[in-house]
């Protein structure tokens, strides 16, 4: 069998060897004189870099605004490589996933990447497996099932952003390294070989003005000949050195544009991204609700903050040492004396309030809010909502008071150390 598979070999390189001469043979006569014109050129510019290289011979330099263009397109095509990686990283953290998807890229094959499932899909067919198995009628089963529906969604919507911004972002940058920086450093290589073909050509002068300097008159019509030639070669090398230089220039300034298209491309990837996570934080808020039981305003997992029902524990109003006391800690009591936690808390606010951070909310007086606290916030916060607007209000310097006449829980900035329970500056006041 090896025989047979090693003379079928041998046969086969024997119909090559006799169509390859066959066809140097048919175009030896077309082809001899510019290979042997390539040739010369090759060896020409061997000798030009060599000298340039270890003898420092005299090279052209390019102008300053041509080579602050070069390193503008360096640092571009380094930078935008690293970008594309750290995207590709990000999208799909896999390595064998990656190099998988360029196999079927580079050899243009059909993937389908409907039956690959990612991590959250695959916690929530475990999920959903393991919820079927104990029972939905079981605690532990339906709750494995809600989380599952859930998990469920946020693979869903992690698919599709990372279809979204493969499309919207990776595509695009690839395309500009694969197209427009490949053709530019194809662009420079030619730009470096006219180069390394005109300084030869004006080394190659030099050498035939000495060669004439030095001659005899016997040999000055020979030296003016190859004087001649040397300025023609030369001619014709700096017209096609300064055709390549505006080319590449052409090419090099259109680098902007690709910037600008790329900065499309990242603005498209942060709505992507901010999209995906809001819709992550919706259905993760849904679900908290949904595992907690408790009723929320407007869809939002608020554990909701409780009314004055009877009466307010002593201690709020007690002493000074009151006054140090915190917003959480007073509503903690007030929750403990058996307020309810079926409603929402609507306030009414008495002092301006200007937003410090972004996450808080600008509140101006006389403004009705509805107030309730997130499970995990900041205890020195508190969340407010007014007219479609969501946002936390700063609460850990406010102290709250309670006025029996009037039947209000007031929140306040500024209490006279000497005269405790006595209100100064209130923020906000609660509508019992």
């Amino acid at each position: 069998m090896f025989h047979y598979a090693f003379l079928q070999i041998t046969i086969i390189c024997d119909f090559a060897i006799v169509a390859l001469f066959t066809f140097r043979e048919a175009r030896m006569d077309f082809n001899f004189k510019k290979i042997a014109t390539e040739a010369s050129g090759f060896f020409s510019r061997a000798k030009q870099y060599t000298e340039e290289t270890f003898l420092k011979a005299e090279r052209t330099d390019l102008d300053p605004h041509f080579e602050n263009l070069l390193q503008r397109a360096d640092k571009t095509e380094e930078h935008t490589r690293r970008l594309l990686s750290c995207i590709e990283g990000y999208l799909q953290p896999n390595p064998t996933m990656r190099m998988e998807d360029v196999f079927y890229e580079k050899l243009e094959l059909k993937k389908d990447n409907t039956s690959r499932l990612n991590n959250l899909e695959h916690m929530a067919q475990a999920m959903s497996e393991a919820g079927e198995e104990f029972g939905s009628t079981t605690a532990y089963g339906s709750t494995l099932l809600k989380i599952a529906q859930s998990e469920q969604k946020l693979g869903q919507a992690e698919r599709e952003f990372v279809a979204a911004s493969a499309s919207q972002t990776l595509l695009p940058i690839r395309r500009f390294l694969e197209g427009d920086m490949r053709t530019i450093q194809k662009e420079r290589k030619v730009l470096n070989t006219k180069r390394l073909d005109l300084d030869a050509c004006k080394s190659r002068l030099r050498k035939a003005k000495t060669v004439e300097s030095q001659a005899s008159t016997n040999s000055k019509t020979a030296g003016n000949l190859t004087l001649e030639q040397a300025e023609a070669d030369l001619r014709i090398a700096q017209t096609e050195f300064d055709k390549q230089v505006e080319i590449t220039k052409l090419l090099l300034e259109g680098i902007q544009t690709a910037h600008n298209n790329q900065l499309k491309c990242l603005r498209d990837f942060v709505d992507l991204q901010m999209s995906y996570f809001a819709q992550a934080h919706q259905t993760l808020a849904d679900l908290q609700r949904e595992l907690s039981g408790t009723l929320t305003f407007r869809g939002s997992s608020a554990v909701l903050v409780s009314s004055y029902a009877d009466g307010i524990p002593a201690q709020i109003c007690s002493s000074s040492a009151t006054t140090t006391t915190t917003t959480k800690s007073v509503i903690d009591d007030v929750r403990s004396s058996g307020a309810s936690d079926d409603c929402t808390k609507q306030a009414r606010v008495i002092l301006d309030y200007d937003a410090v951070l972004p996450q808080e909310m600008s509140v101006k007086q006389n403004d009705v809010l509805v107030v309730y606290r997130l499970p995990g916030l900041d205890p020195d916060y508190i969340m407010a909502e007014k007219g479609g607007i969501r946002g936390r209000i700063r609460t850990s310097d406010y102290i709250v008071h309670y006025d029996k006449k009037t039947s209000v829980v007031a929140v306040s900035t500024d209490i006279h150390e000497g005269r405790p329970g006595n209100i100064y500056c209130p923020s906000i006041h609660f509508i019992i």
